[in-house]
C-alpha cells in the first residue's frame, strides 16, 4: 500500500503542476461566466428591442383587441390597398405587417389572415397574434348564436387537481420534472467529468507508455498498485480542478452584476412570459419548486450522488486506463471509445424516456442494476421514492463490478503497457486476459 500511496501522489502532483491543467483550472471558469454574461447581454439587448407590426384591418373589428407590449407595437394603417402597404411596410423595417381581409363570415377568418415579414416571424410573437384574434372571432361567433360570451366566462370553472401521496405530503405538478432534473443534472456531471479525466488518465498512460517510462515503474510496482495509482491520482486532481472552478464561478458570478450591471438571471424570453401565462404566475411556480425540494429526500439523494458518482468514474476510468495500455498513440483509441461509452449514453436515454414514466417498471429497475448504467438510472429513480435496499444492492454490485474490472484491466495493462509498434485487436485483448 505504501507504494500505491507515493504512486496516487506522484500522479496527483504531476497532474495539479502541469502547465496546460494550471492554465485550464483558471481559463475555463472565466470563460465560462464570460459566455453566461454575454448571454445574458445579448438578452438584455433582445428584450429592450421594440418590434413594431403595422395591420391593415379590412373588417374594422380586429385592431382595438390587439395590446401593446414592452417588445411590441402595434400601428393601424387605412386607406391604403394591400400592395402599398407592404410596399411601405418593407421600406419601414418594421417588424411585419398583418393583414385582416374583410369576410362576411367569420368562419372565413380561420384561414385568410396573413402575417407579411422579411425573414420568418417569432414563434411567440405569432402564438400572441393568433390568440388575439381568437379570442376576437370566437366571441363574435357566440355573439352570432345570440350567447353572452362574458356570462360564459363567468361560469367557466378551471380545475386545479391537488396532488397528496397517501402519506399524507402535498406534491405539485412540477414534481416529476423536477425530479427528473436532479438525475439529468447528475447523469450529466458524471458523464462530463468521465470524458474530461477519463481521456487524462488514458492520454497519461500512453504518454509513458511512449516514453518508456513505465518499464521502469512496472519492475518494482505491481500492475494492479500502478493502475490504481494512476485512477485515484487523477481523479484527485480531476476533484481539486472542479473545486477551483466552482469556486472561481461563484466569485465571478457575484461581481459580475455589480462591475458590469448585467443581471445573469434575466434571460427570461417572450417564450417564457407566455408559457407563464399558461401554467401560472411566476410567484406559484417558485411555490411549487420549494414544495417539491422541501418533499425530496435531500439527505438519501446527496449521499447516494456521492457514491453512485464516485462507483461510476472509477468503472469507466478503469476501462480508459486499459485503453491507453493497449494503444501507442491517441488516434488508435477510436476504435474502442464506443463500447465504453454506448452503456453510459443508454443509461441517460433510459432515465429520461422511461424512469420518469414508469420509475418503478421493470425496464427502469433493470438498468438501475447494471453497474455500467446504474450510475445514472438509479440517481433518476431514488427521487421518486426507491427502497434504501435497493440502492445499496445497485451500489454493492456497481463497486465489485469496479474490483472485476480492475482486475482484468490490470492484466490488459500489465501485457499492453510493454507491447509496441502494433495495433491491438479485440482479439489480441482477449488473448492478454489469458495470460
Amino acid at each position: 500500500m505504501n507504494h500505491l500511496s507515493l504512486i496516487i501522489k506522484r500522479e496527483y502532483l504531476t497532474k495539479v503542476r502541469n502547465k496546460a491543467f494550471i492554465i485550464m483550472t483558471f481559463l475555463s471558469p472565466i470563460l465560462m461566466v464570460a459566455i453566461i454574461t454575454l448571454v445574458s447581454y445579448l438578452s438584455q439587448l433582445n428584450n429592450d428591442t421594440v418590434n413594431t407590426i403595422e395591420v391593415l384591418d379590412e373588417s374594422g373589428v380586429f385592431f382595438n383587441h390587439f395590446e401593446d407590449s414592452k417588445n411590441l407595437k402595434y400601428t393601424l394603417i387605412n386607406g391604403v390597398s394591400l400592395d402599398d402597404a407592404k410596399f411601405a411596410s418593407e421600406k419601414s423595417n418594421n417588424y411585419g405587417l398583418l393583414y385582416i381581409p374583410k369576410k362576411e363570415n367569420i368562419d372565413y377568418y380561420a384561414n385568410a389572415i396573413t402575417f407579411y415579414s422579411e425573414d420568418s416571424p417569432s414563434i411567440s410573437i405569432m402564438r400572441s397574434i393568433e390568440n388575439s384574434i381568437e379570442e376576437k372571432v370566437n366571441t363574435l361567433k357566440l355573439q352570432e348564436a345570440g350567447i353572452d360570451s362574458k356570462l360564459i366566462e363567468q361560469l367557466r370553472i378551471k380545475v386545479d387537481t391537488n396532488l397528496e401521496t397517501f402519506a399524507g405530503e402535498k406534491t405539485s405538478k412540477l414534481g416529476s420534472g423536477l425530479k427528473l432534473a436532479f438525475g439529468g443534472v447528475a447523469g450529466y456531471l458524471l458523464f462530463m467529468f468521465i470524458i474530461i479525466y477519463g481521456n487524462m488518465i488514458m492520454r497519461s498512460v500512453i504518454e509513458e507508455k511512449t516514453s518508456r517510462i513505465i518499464e521502469v515503474l512496472i519492475s518494482s510496482v505491481k500492475p494492479i498498485k500502478l493502475l490504481l495509482g494512476k485512477i485515484f491520482g487523477t481523479t484527485l486532481a480531476g476533484i481539486t480542478q472542479f473545486t477551483v472552478w466552482v469556486l472561481i464561478m461563484l466569485l465571478l458570478s457575484s461581481l459580475v452584476p455589480i462591475i458590469f450591471g448585467i443581471d445573469t438571471t434575466a434571460t427570461q424570453t417572450q417564450q417564457q412570459e407566455i408559457l407563464l401565462q399558461e401554467t401560472g404566475s411566476s410567484q406559484q411556480i417558485i411555490t411549487e419548486v420549494f414544495l417539491e425540494i422541501n418533499n425530496l429526500p435531500m439527505t438519501n439523494l446527496i449521499i447516494m450522488f456521492i457514491f453512485f458518482f464516485i462507483g461510476g468514474y472509477l468503472l469507466y476510468s478503469s476501462f480508459y486506463a486499459a485503453i491507453g495500455a493497449a494503444v501507442d498513440n491517441e488516434t488508435d483509441t477510436q476504435q474502442f471509445m464506443l463500447p465504453i461509452l454506448m452503456p453510459l449514453i443508454l443509461g441517460m436515454y433510459v432515465g429520461f424516456f422511461t424512469v420518469i414514466e414508469n420509475p418503478h417498471g421493470t425496464v427502469s429497475q433493470v438498468f438501475s442494476y447494471i453497474p455500467l448504467t446504474s450510475p445514472v438510472v438509479m440517481l433518476m429513480r431514488i427521487p421518486f421514492g426507491v427502497p434504501l435496499w435497493q440502492q445499496i444492492l445497485s451500489l454493492v454490485i456497481l463497486f465489485a463490478t469496479f474490483m472485476a474490472t480492475v482486475w482484468f484491466a490490470a492484466k490488459i495493462y500489465r501485457v499492453g503497457i510493454l507491447m509496441y509498434g502494433k495495433k491491438a485487436s479485440y482479439k489480441e485483448i482477449i488473448k492478454w486476459l489469458k495470460y
